[in-house]
């Protein structure tokens, strides 16, 4: 491995049980006598891996001081996403604060770290085992868990909210986050979680081309485990508005058990680079997942989306749809795969993602696939990759809307479309304000020069 500052040394520093200094040890071992992912790699093919420097990061330990700012600011993300059961704070990783409501119970939510745990947490690395280096990396400098547990038969009407704030000032130059997920819903339990990730303590750059040159960067490695047993019903939100000086290579991965559904929602608006890696088991007899995910990238953002909709057993059902827009010079990537195992009869997934297209210099690859290993099974797979449909912009503009206002029309419905299926009600307001936002400007129309304009309105 090329020499950086991820060494056993700050690894050993970090605080915690023995457990978990003991599984940080033998993580920085496997990710010394490794080497980083290359694009040659299927998993890694049109990243632009090859270019990446980990040299250029280095881990960051948090500064003592007082938890009170970083609540503040948590709460005040949090609030736009409406009423919560629980919310949680980290900083760099580390948790800073807790806050449950006084209407959930003690015995049906329990909201911990683990850094005063004397044993692992049951479940910790079984959904999400490292894959590669950066999974070594992530495990080798865990700060701490972020560990939810919903008690068998409990109803949750909120859910429980995760802001993680990644601050590249605790730090001079660059650094490193590893925020941590466990969640775990009992048996014929209902619950809810959304984790949004935000930079702070840094100029926002977002929209910003020069935003690699206006800040230091910053490597974020975020891992959640998703476990659903029996008869249980998960909704997740994962919002993600890093700024673009921010690298983020994530992990969500999920277990779902018999009869039981989990509605996943992600949202990528932010970072340089962006990539999330979606694997969902389906482990038991009429386990249902639906997959869903919004992104927009302007300036010369990626986002990068990796999906395993995996079926182990018979009646499982799968639906994804990922959709989204890039701009400027961005680039999306999409690679999704339907594996029906041997046993799993009676299976269905369905796999669809849709991309945007709105400037000459932006570029979005799509390649979905299937992998079959069982009869009477019903599956498939459809992408699209294209500009503002000309039919729905020439209805709007027979009807005496502006060109601008026309595009803006259509791309915000697109986005709007899969918004009202967000899992919770605030999030899909959420989306659709965030997207807004970050349309301006964006829009082939918005960059016709006046003298053009006028010609054409004349």
């Amino acid at each position: 491995m090329t020499l950086t500052a991820f060494t056993a040394d700050a690894s050993s520093a970090l605080a915690g049980p023995l457990w978990l200094a003991t599984r940080r040890a033998g993580a920085w071992e496997r990710f010394a006598a490794g080497s980083l992912p290359q694009e040659a790699e299927e998993v890694w093919r049109y990243s632009g891996i090859d270019r990446f420097d980990l040299s250029s990061f280095g881990p960051v330990q948090r500064p003592d001081r007082a938890p009170g700012p970083d609540l503040e600011v948590g709460r005040a993300l949090a609030q736009p996403l409406g009423s919560r059961a629980a919310l949680v704070v980290t900083y760099n990783g580390a948790i800073v604060g807790v806050e449950s409501e006084p209407s959930v119970a003690d015995d049906q939510l329990s909201v911990t770290s683990v850094l005063s745990n004397s044993d692992a947490p049951a479940g910790l690395g079984e959904l999400a085992p490292a894959h590669d280096a950066f999974g070594e990396l992530h495990d080798a400098f865990l700060a701490d868990v972020v560990h939810v547990v919903v008690a068998k038969k409990a109803v949750l009407r909120d859910p429980v909210i995760v802001v993680h704030l990644v601050d590249r000032a605790a730090a001079s130059g660059s650094a490193a986050a590893f925020p941590r997920s466990l969640v775990h819903v009992g048996p014929s339990a209902e619950a809810g979680v959304i984790e949004l990730y935000a930079s702070v303590g840094a100029p926002d750059t977002t929209g910003a081309a020069d935003a690699d040159h206006r800040a230091p960067p910053v490597l974020v490695i975020p891992v959640t485990e998703l476990e659903v047993e029996d008869d249980a019903h998960l909704g997740y939100a994962n919002l993600q508005v890093l700024d673009q000086a921010c690298t983020e290579l994530a992990v969500q991965a999920s277990r779902v058990g018999r009869n039981s559904t989990l509605r996943s929602f992600t949202v990528s608006l932010g970072g340089g680079y962006a990539r999330v890696r979606t694997d969902s088991d389906l482990i038991g007899q009429g386990g249902h997942t639906a997959l869903l995910a919004a992104y927009l990238g302007t300036d010369k953002q990626v986002h990068d989306f990796r999906t395993l909709q995996d079926h182990h057993a018979p009646r499982t059902e799968s639906e994804l749809l990922f959709e989204g827009a890039v701009a400027d010079e961005a680039r999306s990537v999409y690679s999704g795969l339907i594996h029906i195992r041997n046993g799993a009869h009676g299976a269905r997934a369905f796999q669809t993602n849709h991309n945007l297209v709105l400037s000459e210099g932006a570029h979005a690859d799509s390649v979905p696939n299937l992998d079959i290993e069982e009869n009477d099974v019903r599956c498939s797979h459809a992408s699209t990759v294209g500009p503002i449909d000309e039919d729905q912009r020439y209805y709007l503009e027979s009807r005496g809307i502006s060109p601008a206002v026309a595009e803006r029309l259509i791309v915000l419905g697109f986005f709007s479309d899969l918004a009202n299926r967000a899992p919770f009600p605030g999030v899909g307001p959420w989306v659709e304000n965030a997207v807004s936002h970050r349309l301006a400007g964006r829009l082939p129309s918005d960059r016709v020069e006046p003298a053009t304009q006028d010609a054409n309105d004349g």
